[in-house]
């Protein structure tokens, strides 16, 4: 044994099933592979069963996020009324049908929304990541500098790639999101977030092959026109069946630091609106409506607190740590290669929960009533605080991959080592 292995915490492999349950990236339902069901690869105008048509699953889907109706689709076939010999199999999996006219199709669709599923579903573990958080705290401006740096500098990192789940997904993050803030410096309109939005789904997938994608989720669902039913019932069944969960949390939703950061950064009182709901609310709101069904009200999903805005807290530093340490590493960035910095990640932890405790007890007691496993972090998804609503220089984002590889480590994907 190496000297630097005694400091590597392995993981041990676990015996892998004949096939896992199904995570629908797009609606959040869960099921077996045996439920999936097909789109056919053809139509026919002799046979009402492979007529075009519409399919009322997938425009009840598209309907709650302000998408137009699809009239003309290919029909949907169930694999139980195909021949046993018919069906196309892999890894124990049913990935395709021979239908009756001899024409194959592999476009599985998950049974409650008829969205087309991941090639991977079924075969490696549905782990999803959600990014949830209140409206206003910052999760859009995140999301895409997340993505970017995932992209452009941390999957390299790792011996993996980030990419979007389709060419939609790509097209509508690149122009809407990533071509505005990294290209042209501009911020995120924020009429965006008055829409409702089909999740954002990429994958971060490895080199290699024993290792299961994982799915990054984006989804905001805190747009106006959301009723509270739906809020509720689509946002629990989301953070439900979540691998894995990044929690934004802004430090002007902070009252006892709002009024420091105003004062300190000279901004006039009517800037700082009372828009913001309280971090303790948040939870109760979106947790507690399905927490209070598991074991012992808790969750057991490793959930990451990420204090957004880093760069406000530079206003709150000081000599003597009642706050933020003039010298602190928040204020740095960390470049995590090939394992996770289990060091670096324990002094940052321990810091934010020591902040976090000090400026909003009622909010960090909740979090240890209602979470199992939780880990607290600081990103900048900017570098710099925008001013007048411009940014200012170019977006250098700061350990904004940090609680994301966090989650990889606690999930299994990568290895953690003591600095």
């Amino acid at each position: 044994m190496s000297f630097f292995s005694r400091f590597l915490k392995r993981q041990q492999p676990e015996e892998r099933p004949l096939f896992y349950d199904i995570v629908c990236p797009y609606c959040f339902s869960k099921f077996s592979p045996e439920e999936v069901m097909f789109r056919a690869a053809h139509h026919r105008d002799d046979d009402e069963d492979y007529a075009l048509g519409e399919d009322a699953k997938l425009n009840r889907y598209r309907e709650r996020f302000g998408l137009d109706t699809v009239f003309d689709m290919e029909a949907v076939l169930a694999p139980h009324d195909v021949p046993e010999e018919h069906r196309i199999y892999s890894d124990n999996i049913v990935m395709g049908l021979n239908d009756r006219y001899g024409v194959v199709t592999r476009r599985r669709l998950c049974p409650q929304c008829h969205n087309e599923l991941p090639v991977t579903a079924g075969k490696a573990p549905s782990n999803i990541i959600s990014i949830i958080g209140a409206s206003q705290v910052g999760k859009s401006v995140y999301m895409t500098s997340l993505i970017h740096t995932l992209q452009h500098y941390t999957a390299d990192h790792f011996d993996a790639a980030c990419m979007p789940l389709n060419a939609e997904i790509s097209r509508r993050f690149r122009a809407d999101y990533e071509e505005p803030l990294f290209e042209r410096g501009d911020l995120l309109d924020s009429t965006q977030k008055e829409k409702l939005q089909e999740p954002f789904i990429f994958q971060f997938v490895f080199k290699d092959e024993d290792k299961a994608p994982l799915t990054l989720v984006f989804f905001d669902v805190a747009g106006e026109g959301m009723v509270e039913q739906d809020y509720l019932g689509l946002h629990g069944q989301h953070i439900k069946n979540s691998a894995g969960i990044l929690f934004m949390v802004d430090p002007l939703q902070i009252r006892s630091i709002r009024d420091k950061i105003r004062i300190n950064l000279g901004n006039e009182p009517g800037e700082w609106t009372p828009r913001y709901d309280e971090p303790r609310d948040v939870v109760l709101t979106m947790f507690g409506d399905f927490i209070a069904y598991q074991d012992k009200a808790k969750t057991n999903i490793p959930t990451a607190v990420v204090l957004t805005k880093s760069d406000m807290l530079h206003s709150l530093k000081d000599e003597e740590g009642d706050y933020i340490k003039s010298n602190s590493n928040v204020f740095r960035n960390m470049v995590h290669r090939d394992w996770f910095d289990l060091t670096e990640f324990e002094n940052i932890d321990g810091e934010i929960r020591r902040f976090i405790e000090k400026v909003d007890r009622p909010f960090k007691g909740t979090m240890d009533v209602y979470f199992k496993d939780t880990a607290y972090f600081a990103v900048s998804a900017l570098g710099s605080n925008p001013v007048d609503m411009k940014l200012q220089g170019v977006v250098s984002p700061i350990r904004v991959d940090e609680p994301f590889l966090w989650l990889l480590y606690k999930l299994k994907y990568i290895e953690g080592r003591v600095g």
